[in-house]
C-alpha cells in the first residue's frame, strides 16, 4: 500500500484536485458577470483562474511522467494502473469540491468584479484590497453550500440536456487524455514516445470541442440575461447542469481509462 500511495501520487492528486476545482468554479464566472452586469470584467478575472489551472497542470506533469519511469524500471504496470486511478479519483473529488463551493464563489466573485472596477482594473490592487482583515471577515459571511432553493423558479424543460451529455464525454476525454497516453506508453514501450506525445493531441481536441460546442451556448445565455431577454434562473440551471456533467464525466473517465490506453497503443502503430 505504501508503494502504491507514494508522496508523488499525493502531490499529483493535489494538483489534479486543484485543477478540477478551478475548472468547475469557472462555470460561475458568467453567472457572477450576468448577476451584476459586468460580464467583460468577469471574463478578465476568469483568465487568472485559467492561468492558475494551467500552471498547476504543468507542475504535475513531470511527477506523473516519473510514475511511468518507475513502473518501466520495476515492470509493475498493475501498480501504475492503480496509481492513475487514484489520480482520476482526485479529479472527481476536485469537481465535487468545486460544486460545494459554487454558491460561495458566485457571491465572492461578484464582489471581486465590483472591486476590480473600483481600482481601475488593477489586479494587484484588487488582491491587496481583498486580503485585508475587514474584507476577509466579510467574505466568510458569504460561505454557504448549495441548496435546492437555489434552483427555485427554474423551468427544467428549457435546460440544455444535449450539452449536458456532450460535456460528460468531453470531460471524460480531457480527464484521461494524459493518463491514458502514459499508460499506453507502458503497454507499448517500443512506441512510448509516440504514445506520450499523443496526449497533447487528445487534450487539444477535447479543449476545442469544449470551446466550440459548450462555451458559446453558455455565453449566449449570459448575454441574453444582460439584455433582459433571458432568465438568470435559467442561466443558473444551465451552469448547474454543466458542473454536474463534469462530475459524471470524471466518473466515466474511470471506465474509459484502460480502453483509451489500449486504443492509443494500437493507433501508434499507424503513425
Amino acid at each position: 500500500m505504501t508503494e502504491l500511495i507514494t508522496t508523488q501520487v499525493i502531490y499529483i492528486a493535489l494538483f489534479i484536485l486543484i485543477i478540477h476545482s478551478i475548472e468547475t468554479l469557472a462555470y460561475s464566472v458568467r453567472l457572477s458577470g450576468a448577476r451584476i452586469g459586468l460580464l467583460a470584467s468577469a471574463l478578465s478575472l476568469f483568465n487568472i483562474l485559467v492561468m492558475v489551472s494551467r500552471m498547476a497542470n504543468m507542475m504535475q506533469q513531470p511527477f506523473t511522467g516519473n510514475l511511468l519511469d518507475r513502473a518501466s524500471e520495476t515492470g509493475s504496470i498493475e501498480q501504475l494502473e492503480s496509481q492513475f486511478r487514484i489520480i482520476i479519483g482526485a479529479s472527481t473529488l476536485g469537481t465535487l469540491l468545486g460544486i460545494l463551493l459554487f454558491p460561495t464563489f458566485i457571491a465572492l466573485f461578484s464582489r471581486a468584479i465590483v472591486h476590480l472596477t473600483e481600482v481601475n482594473g488593477s489586479v494587484p490592487a484588487l488582491f491587496k484590497k481583498g486580503l485585508t482583515g475587514g474584507y476577509l471577515k466579510r467574505g466568510l459571511k458569504h460561505i454557504h453550500f448549495p441548496r435546492f432553493s437555489d434552483l427555485k423558479g427554474v423551468h427544467w424543460n428549457e435546460v440544455p440536456y444535449r450539452l449536458f451529455f456532450i460535456n460528460i464525454v468531453i470531460t471524460a476525454i480531457y480527464t484521461i487524455g494524459v493518463l491514458s497516453a502514459l499508460y499506453a506508453a507502458a503497454l507499448a514501450p517500443e512506441r512510448a514516445s509516440t504514445a506520450i506525445m499523443a496526449s497533447g493531441l487528445i487534450n487539444g481536441v477535447a479543449t476545442i470541442l469544449l470551446i466550440v460546442l459548450i462555451d458559446p451556448k453558455i455565453s449566449v445565455m449570459a448575454d441574453r440575461v444582460l439584455k433582459g431577454s433571458g432568465s438568470y434562473e435559467q442561466l443558473k440551471a444551465a451552469s448547474f447542469m454543466m458542473v454536474m456533467s463534469r462530475l459524471l464525466g470524471t466518473l466515466l473517465a474511470q471506465a474509459l481509462f484502460i480502453p483509451g490506453a489500449y486504443y492509443i497503443a494500437w493507433f501508434t502503430k499507424f503513425i
